[in-house]
């Protein structure tokens, strides 16, 4: 090279330079790739600057110029391609830390590494070439196993993410053909459709299908609820104009006096009440009050009559007080059945003279009297049972059974037969015993 030579200046690097790989950021959750520190390689031992400033490399199939430096020493020119060698090992360093960080990246390291290796035998570095094609071999492979297990780990979450899916559209299938909960059961299909757009990673083929499983059992629940309150509505609509009609027939019996008939007239509006159902929530108490109203005018006029009634019978019930007191010594059937009999007619004749009793005062003057009317009529039972001939009659044959026994001892005795003279006397012990039992009932009634 002569002095009129122009020095040429270096050029632009050829190869790839740090940085010149596209870097996405770190997937949330997964840790950032630690930080590459540039190596610094002696280039001597890896190259040369020949006396005509040719730069070599040296690999295993020989040297290899790499490029030309004549801008200053030899020195100087070994460092600037050492220190691109440097360069294109930190590009590697990067897919290394890369593929064990972010192995869901495996494709795009793997295209890198790819591109890198298609571009070292024609690398201007100087450097140990031969151990970064092993590097990039290495990463080449971690990449197809990171693919391999990037793949089964997305179809792992594709299966999981389609089967709750299915079990939301399940839920949904259920509620819409079984629940009658309807503000429940309206809350659930809302909260499926939230827990549905969480789910991600499912090919669009299968999440369509699954979506209209979904949105099928949404539009079934929602015509089946709407149906629902329709008719709702259809039967509250007929309950009102059932209890207006019914209102008409309690207010056009309000002012009767008809006490007996028209109260079981508005027993039958009750009935016919219960029966029409519910209303529109709006007007149902206020037809209640109109109905009620109706009833409470009617009561409470029959109360009052009842009540000024009742202080009129309050005579008659002091009455039959003192009647009762009057028979009550009287009727004595334990003394003469016969007497206590005609007493008990006679009160009977005077008790339905005197007349009506408060109502709330009828069933104890019924249990006053009912008392006397036992007294007589249970005298009247027993001395029947104790004058019965059948009565009479079992306790003659008992008697008699066990006087039979008694000859058969006493024969058996005189016989010297003390064995069966003792068995028939036991027997006739029994009938005798059955006999006096029998009288004494006689005696008891």
């Amino acid at each position: 090279m002569t002095d009129n030579t122009p020095t040429p200046k270096p050029g632009p690097r050829p190869g790839p330079r740090p940085g010149g790989m596209p870097r996405r950021p770190a997937a949330a959750g997964t840790p950032a790739p630690a930080p590459v520190v540039p190596r610094k390689t002696d280039p001597t031992k890896w190259g040369r600057v020949d006396d005509d400033g040719a730069v070599w490399v040296r690999t295993g199939d020989g040297e290899r110029q790499v490029g030309s430096w004549q801008a200053g020493t030899p020195e100087e020119g070994l460092a600037h391609y050492g220190a691109r060698y440097d360069d294109l090992a930190t590009e590697i360093e990067l897919l290394e830390a890369r593929i064990q960080s972010h192995p869901e990246e495996a494709a795009t390291v793997r295209s890198s590494a790819e591109e890198l290796k298609a571009q070292l035998p024609e690398a201007a570095v100087v450097g140990d070439l031969e151990a970064l094609d092993k590097r990039l071999a290495v990463v080449l492979t971690h990449a197809d196993e990171a693919g391999e297990k990037a793949k089964a780990d997305k179809a792992q979450r594709r299966a999981a993410a389609i089967e709750k899916k299915e079990k939301l559209a399940a839920e949904a299938e259920d509620i819409a053909e079984n629940s009658e909960d309807w503000k429940v059961a309206g809350d659930r299909i809302r909260t499926i459709l939230d827990e549905w757009k969480q789910i991600r990673g499912i090919d669009r083929k299968t999440d369509d299908q699954l979506w209209k499983r979904y949105s099928r059992a949404r539009d079934s629940f929602n015509r089946r609820r709407g149906s629902h309150f329709a008719e709702l509505d259809r039967n509250r609509a007929s309950a009102r104009a059932a209890k207006e009609a019914l209102i008409e027939e309690a207010e056009a019996l309000q002012h009767s006096t008809d006490w007996g008939g028209t109260a079981a007239a508005y027993r039958d509006l009750m009935s016919r009440w219960k029966e029409a159902g519910r209303a529109p929530r709006e007007i149902d108490d206020k037809l209640w009050k109109r109905f009620k109203g109706a009833q409470d005018t009617f009561f409470a006029a029959r109360n009052a009559v009842n009540a000024e009634r009742d202080k009129e019978f309050e005579a008659n019930a002091e009455a039959k007080e003192a009647l009762l007191a009057e028979y009550d010594d009287r009727i004595r059937p334990d003394k003469d059945l016969e007497h206590a009999r005609s007493e008990l007619r006679k009160l009977q004749e005077r008790w339905e003279e005197i007349g009506y009793v408060p109502r709330g005062r009828v069933r104890e003057f019924e249990d006053k009297i009912g008392a006397l009317e036992r007294r007589v009529s249970e005298a009247a039972d027993s001395q029947w049972r104790r004058t019965d001939p059948e009565a009479q009659a079992r306790v003659k044959q008992f008697a008699d059974r066990a006087a039979d026994f008694e000859a058969k001892a006493a024969e058996f005795e005189a016989a010297g037969k003390a064995k069966k003279a003792e068995d028939a006397r036991a027997q006739a012990a029994q009938w005798r015993e059955w006999a006096d039992a029998a009288e004494r009932a006689l005696e008891e009634m």
